[in-house]
């Protein structure tokens, strides 16, 4: 049997990389999928690859939400999965000395505000039947400092804070209402091609943001979805309020070597 028969799910950011690798997943388990994202073209087209429905949806603006609360009155799980780093335009200033507070802005706008609108609007989808699940796409930089992206650190750590705050809200309310944050270190979507760049050192560039990582290589989409299937079906209703790294071993330490 299909794990998220007879579910509907609405996934933001969902036109590439973690959140259309989520979507796709989702349909291919049974799942009612309503792709979101603010560029209109790359979501339509990625819903109709996958075979869903598409809705424009800036999850910065509160207005858009109502719309898709009027569009989607009933949903079973909620992915808040939109994000940016700061760095799509390139490489600007986002160290704690020299960023500028509009910039710095600019990340919570979509990052933390995104996700506390797209909470708000899942209670609200899933509270008349009591249950769901809401997963929020937190990252491994929302657990460490991030020298050079300090308003990507800071917004990431509030999503994992708040996704335990909305746990606890909802189970207070007597709801079956789940809340969890994923955690991913380097999973090799389009969000790190500013970095990465085109030229003849970008292999280099690429080995060399994995090197402190145990596995040495980028996560794939594909894994990141697999730990959000698990969150988004029955199998999880007894995990809510918690955070799942994955990162190739990031976090657990160094891999030592013996000499």
């Amino acid at each position: 049997m299909q794990r998220l028969n007879n579910k509907t799910c609405v996934v933001t950011g969902a036109a590439q990389g973690i959140g259309r690798a989520i979507a796709a997943r989702f349909h291919d388990e049974g799942a009612t999928v309503i792709v979101t994202d603010i560029d209109e073209t790359a979501g339509a087209e990625a819903a109709a690859a996958i075979g869903c429905r598409f809705e424009k949806l800036d999850v910065r603006e509160e207005a858009d939400w109502s719309r898709l609360k009027e569009l989607v009155p009933i949903a079973d799980v909620v992915v808040n999965n939109a994000g940016v780093t700061g760095f799509e335009q390139g490489m600007v200033h986002h160290d704690p000395e020299h960023a500028s507070l509009e910039d710095w802005r600019q990340v919570h706008r979509v990052n933390l505000d995104g996700t506390f609108l797209g909470c708000r609007y899942a209670i609200g989808a899933m509270k008349e039947s009591g249950t769901g699940s809401i997963i929020n796409i937190s990252s491994r930089s929302g657990l460490v400092g991030i020298p050079g992206a300090a308003a990507y650190a800071s917004s990431k750590a509030a999503i994992r804070n708040h996704s335990k705050t909305v746990a606890l809200y909802c189970a207070q309310q007597g709801w079956k209402i789940r809340c969890n944050s994923i955690h991913p270190a380097a999973i090799l979507t389009p969000i790190w091609e500013p970095m990465l760049g085109t030229g003849p050192d970008r292999e280099a560039r690429m080995q060399a943001l994995v090197a402190d990582t145990p596995l040495k290589r980028f996560g794939t989409p594909d894994e990141v979805a697999t730990i959000a299937l698990m969150l988004a079906s029955d199998e999880a209703t007894y995990v809510t309020g918690t955070e799942i790294n994955i990162d190739g071993g990031l976090l657990a330490g160094s891999a030592a070597t013996p000499g």
